[in-house]
């Protein structure tokens, strides 16, 4: 009889083994709400004005996972005036805000240069904070042929 039960099991185990699904893992859809929100986080209700930022990103990419990206700011980067933070932003990805860089004086140039992921096609938007708390902004468009971010497992 304990033949049986372990046969029983182990039938049963195999059966239920074999009938793993396949599992989607998106994330979460990202929405205008969550974007104004992740700059609001980092400017609070201060005015974001267009100007002094430039954003150098490629206006069409093959491939979403790694998207070379240059923020750079007018600034005399001297004592008395210079950039606080660069933050960077993205409509689409699960995570609104993917890059922030804090500088000073010392840093000798405001320039930023990293490799980004994009989900899709969508607005990347640089702030900087200068050091007279003025938020000053730059945004670009970009489109992708082949999105990163979204992954399957099984």
């Amino acid at each position: 009889m304990a033949n049986s039960d372990h046969t029983t099991r182990r039938t049963f185990l195999s059966l239920t083994g074999g009938a793993a699904a396949l599992v989607i893992v998106r994330p979460v859809d990202a929405t205008p709400a969550m974007l104004s929100a992740a700059i609001r986080n980092v400017v609070g209700e201060a005015d974001v004005h267009t100007g002094k930022v430039k954003l150098d990103i490629p206006p069409l990419v093959e491939n979403g996972n790694t998207v070379p990206m240059t923020v750079s700011v007018t600034s005399p980067m001297t004592a008395d005036e210079y950039v606080k933070s660069i933050h960077v932003f993205n409509e689409k990805n699960p995570q609104p805000n993917i890059g922030n860089f804090h500088l000073g004086p010392r840093a000798g140039r405001a320039q930023v240069s990293t490799r980004i992921r994009l989900a899709d096609s969508q607005k990347v938007t640089a702030i900087a904070r200068l050091s007279d708390d003025t938020f000053w902004s730059a945004t670009a468009d970009v489109v992708v042929t082949l999105a990163a971010c979204t992954e399957e497992a099984i």
